[in-house]
């Protein structure tokens, strides 16, 4: 459902266009991450790039071991098989968009994400794991979470 709000944890994701809009071109999708949350996994991704553009407030993401703050109107290019990760270490809420290309991750991903995240409790990692692998994300995991819960 087109700008349907999906809520991974805490974290709310909005699908602007996805690969139907746009002949598999493009993928652009708004998230919300309120204070003090830390997020994703780190991962990588095998087959497609991301672009983060900032909205509201400041996010800090890890790139290839590298920190960079990205705020309003700043933005970061992630290349495909840089490691990298984020968090919201401001006091306000931040907001940015994700432009993926070509676009390789949809909602889907979310969806199953939520399913195990949204489930109660610390996350299952395998799972999670699973989840990434089937979606084209590589996850990693320090190896006190290789095969465990958060």
């Amino acid at each position: 459902m087109k700008n349907e709000i999906i809520r991974v944890g805490q974290i709310e994701v909005k699908f602007l266009l996805e690969a139907a809009d746009t002949n598999g071109a493009v993928a652009i999708f708004e998230f919300v991450v309120p204070v003090g949350v830390k997020v994703p996994l780190p991962h990588s991704h095998k087959d497609y790039d991301e672009t983060i553009y900032g909205v509201e407030g400041v996010l800090t993401f890890t790139v290839a071991g590298k920190s960079v703050d990205i705020g309003s109107g700043e933005c970061c290019f992630i290349p495909r098989g840089a490691v990298h990760g984020f968090s919201n270490l401001k006091p306000t809420n931040a907001k940015a968009l994700a432009i993926i290309t070509p676009a390789l991750l949809g909602p889907d991903f979310f969806k199953d994400a939520a399913a195990i995240v949204n489930a109660g409790g610390p996350p299952d990692i395998a799972k999670l794991k699973v989840v990434m692998a089937k979606h084209g994300l590589v996850p990693a995991l320090p190896p006190n979470l290789e095969g465990g819960k958060m």
